[in-house]
């Protein structure tokens, strides 16, 4: 299975990666109608759209491939080699999108404190797509923390580690890992503490990402702040939509722009958690932002899991979130414990969209309860 991946991984790379720049295209991920236009389409007026989604997907299929690899390698020690292959590929991915361009901004937008995509055209111009939406969190999906005493097992990689780290130091490059001053474990994020404390408290803002649900896919910010993109006459509009779409993009069932969706979420809590073994009661952030509470990565992905898990829970008057409107699901005896689990959630007030039979993705919530409950 794991040389399978490594087939996958390099197929992916040859193939969404046209300019050799570490940032891929193509639109790969899907998030459907989140884009302006279809992304997974060639443009008309030319050019190439550098994306973050993809690219930081990438970089997290790096570091999934590294702790792969490593666990095989304890077995194996043949496999060291490929440890590396992934450590450095995953850091390459990393400086392109902190650092690729004149700029040496890549396609993070400092003002906003978030990735966006970026239009790059055949007269060498570039546009930003300035969306707050998810396609910029997918940023932090990327991360993995690795013990010390894990990377002591391995000689050859620990040493290719350090020699990787002071050659780019020595050359003024990048560096996306640090490792702890005491304990020496390390931590691999594509995203730098800087820019990942700035981020958090976007995402974490209840007039932005954060909902009673979770964290929508496009910022509510977009709700009094429509975007529109003009590329040579062409005008592509974006709205903040919460619940069903109001375009025909995609056959317009599938909604990306305001709405909840779980697997995204899931993976958004993760990270937290991972980023939580690292830094531990050492990093800390206003939950929600603007509230004066600080709480560390771990009490945040507990939270914002029990946001999730409260779709689906009972208020005082019996109603489920998930459910909406519909009183037979709260009143009748037939139908008051039956749960469905639905593609994505309304972004304002979780109601169920789109397909009630969900189960693959939205399930994960079990996991949440198991984590948090431990039931």
């Amino acid at each position: 299975m794991f040389h399978k991946l490594m087939l996958n991984f390099t197929w992916w790379t040859n193939r969404k990666d046209e300019e050799g720049n570490n940032l891929f295209e193509g639109g790969f991920l899907g998030l459907d109608n989140i884009g302006v236009f279809d992304r997974s389409k060639d443009l008309t007026e030319g050019g190439i759209l550098s994306q973050v989604d993809g690219t930081c997907w990438m970089g997290m299929y790096a570091l999934n491939m590294l702790e792969m690899a490593m666990i095989i390698t304890e077995e194996d020690p043949a496999y060291e080699d490929v440890c590396t292959k992934f450590f450095e590929h995953f850091v390459y991915i990393a400086e392109s999108l902190n650092q690729y361009g004149v700029h040496k901004e890549g396609l993070w937008n400092d003002q906003d404190g978030i990735f966006y995509d970026r239009l790059e055209r055949k007269d060498g111009s570039s546009l930003e797509i300035k969306v707050k939406s998810l396609v910029g969190l997918t940023a932090l999906f990327a991360t993995s923390y690795i013990p010390f005493e894990k990377i002591e097992k391995f000689k050859n990689f620990r040493r290719n580690i350090l020699w990787f780290y002071n050659f780019r130091k020595n050359n003024h490059k990048y560096i996306p890992f640090e490792g702890h001053k005491e304990n020496h474990h390390l931590l691999l994020s594509i995203v730098p503490e800087e820019r990942f404390a700035r981020m958090l408290k976007l995402m974490l803002s209840e007039s932005e990402f954060l909902s009673d649900s979770g964290i929508r896919s496009v910022s509510k910010y977009h709700k009094d702040n429509n975007y529109e993109l003009d590329i040579d006459g062409q005008k592509y509009p974006m709205s903040y939509a919460p619940g069903e779409s109001d375009t025909k993009m995609f056959g317009g069932n599938s909604n990306w722009r305001g709405p909840v969706w779980m697997p995204m979420n899931y993976l958004l809590v993760e990270s937290l958690y991972k980023y939580y073994d690292y830094y531990q009661d050492n990093f800390k952030v206003e939950y929600p932002t603007g509230s004066g509470v600080f709480l560390n990565l771990k009490q945040v992905a507990e939270e914002l899991s029990k946001r999730l898990i409260g779709i689906f829970e009972k208020n005082e008057q019996g109603v489920r979130k998930v459910h909406g409107a519909y009183d037979v699901y709260a009143k009748d005896p037939h139908f008051k414990d039956l749960i469905l689990f639905y593609e994505y959630f309304h972004g304002d007030n979780g109601r169920g969209v789109g397909a009630s039979h969900q189960t693959g993705w939205t399930g994960v919530v079990a996991d949440m309860i198991q984590r948090v409950y431990g039931k």
